[in-house]
């Protein structure tokens, strides 16, 4: 919730800047201004560190996910046979093999659960550094190129005059 409300503040902020110093009473005039717009998603999308994590995460969590699938299958053998051999069990056969099922089932679904979190929570890891290292070259771009004021998330319009992503994206690259 504090996340989402800094925000607010900041794009207000930042959208009560950019009014005070275009507005006649200001110090600078807004033929003065350099001004960018950064599209950070479409950076993160481009940037080849974006790749090397998601290459990074697949090989990480391979032999994980290769387990949950044999263990679904296993499971789906189970099932196929209760359906099948089910009505010529004896009593306590099929009611041996529905315990067997069950566990079966918590321990896959206890298993799957694990495994979504670990995944999200090195993909959140991984993918933190990355934006970290968009803010360091959007700040490093504005800087080289003289922008007074580069804008990311909030904009509602921006003409390619003032976008400035395909530079970030090039920076990224190197």
């Amino acid at each position: 919730m504090e996340k989402i409300e800094l925000r607010k503040f900041n794009s207000s902020l930042c959208l009560v800047a950019v009014c005070a110093l275009l507005t006649p009473g200001g110090n600078v005039c807004a033929a003065d201004l350099k001004i960018g717009v950064v599209n950070a998603v479409r950076v993160l999308e481009a940037a080849p560190q974006a790749d090397v994590a998601r290459k990074k995460l697949e090989s990480e969590f391979a032999a994980r996910d290769r387990e949950l699938v044999a263990a679904q299958k296993s499971l789906k053998s189970l099932e196929d046979r209760m359906v099948k051999d089910g009505a010529i069990m004896s009593e306590a056969e099929r009611q041996g093999l529905e315990r067997d099922i069950l566990g079966k089932r918590r321990e896959l679904k206890r298993d799957q659960d694990e495994f979504r979190e670990d995944v999200n929570f090195r993909r959140n890891e991984e993918f933190g550094k990355i934006q970290r290292e968009i803010v360091e070259a959007i700040r490093e771009v504005s800087q080289k190129e003289n922008y007074d004021l580069v804008i990311g998330e909030g904009v509602i319009y921006a003409s390619k005059a003032v976008d400035v992503t395909d530079i970030v994206i090039g920076h990224m690259k190197k």
